[in-house]
């Protein structure tokens, strides 16, 4: 395939930046958005908000005028404000689906028309392995996470004629700056439930972002993949 116009949001750190380094190994023109920091040397680098509709316009403007229209979206920008249910304001829940449920649809709203245009696009969605599994302290984060199913499979579904997909990765228990304020205690409950008894790499979501964008994945669409070492196996 020819070098493609790729947008990773939130590749800056961690698996976005993991996810953006596989696509320009490859010979892709990658822009990551960021909201906060710098961008990581050898992108476009675009700061933008995903839950501002013009700073993402803003933000797709400049990629379509570097690089061309958006070929590849991976909506991995995300937050984390873990409280027990009864200790969070409906602030905590509603601005977290903001960034990490409706920040999503934002972004493949505004990449869909160019898609459409070429009759080909591949719209991919960074979940989370406690979306399905469900977390104490995280039902703002879970829900936002499971929500990206069904965003994906109804645009797979509204798309798939137009030559669109449209897939979920869900990452386990990954070696990120995330997870690395976990408690010990937590993270050997999670790796306890791991079939592999290792937490993941980046890398390793980052090469089945990359398999799901390409050719070989053509006749998936609407899938649901977890890349978590067996964590949750069977949901």
């Amino acid at each position: 395939m020819s070098p493609r116009s790729v947008f990773v949001t939130g590749g800056n750190r961690g698996i976005g930046l993991a996810v953006a380094r596989a696509f320009a190994a490859q010979g892709d023109r990658v822009a990551v958005s960021y909201r906060t920091g710098e961008s990581p040397e050898g992108f476009l680098g675009v700061q933008c908000d995903v839950t501002e509709t013009d700073s993402l316009d803003a933000a797709f403007g400049k990629i379509e005028a570097e690089q061309g229209p958006v070929d590849v979206l991976v909506a991995n920008a995300g937050i984390m404000r873990d409280k027990l249910t009864l200790a969070m304001s409906d602030e905590d829940f509603t601005g977290l689906l903001d960034t990490n449920l409706v920040g999503p649809f934002r972004c493949a709203r505004r990449a869909i028309p160019g898609m459409l245009e070429k009759r080909w696009g591949r719209l991919l969605f960074i979940s989370s392995f406690s979306g399905m599994l469900g977390s104490p302290g995280q039902a703002n984060y879970a829900a936002s996470k499971t929500g990206l199913t069904g965003l994906a499979r109804s645009l797979a579904r509204e798309l798939g004629k137009r030559g669109i997909t449209a897939n979920v990765v869900a990452p386990g228990f990954i070696d990120t700056d995330m997870v690395a304020t976990v408690s010990p205690r937590r993270r050997q409950e999670y790796l306890s439930m791991t079939a592999l008894g290792r937490p993941g790499r980046p890398e390793e979501v980052a090469n089945v972002v990359r398999f799901l964008a390409g050719q070989d994945a053509s006749f998936v669409t609407g899938a649901f993949i977890p890349v978590s070492g067996g964590l949750g196996m069977g949901i």
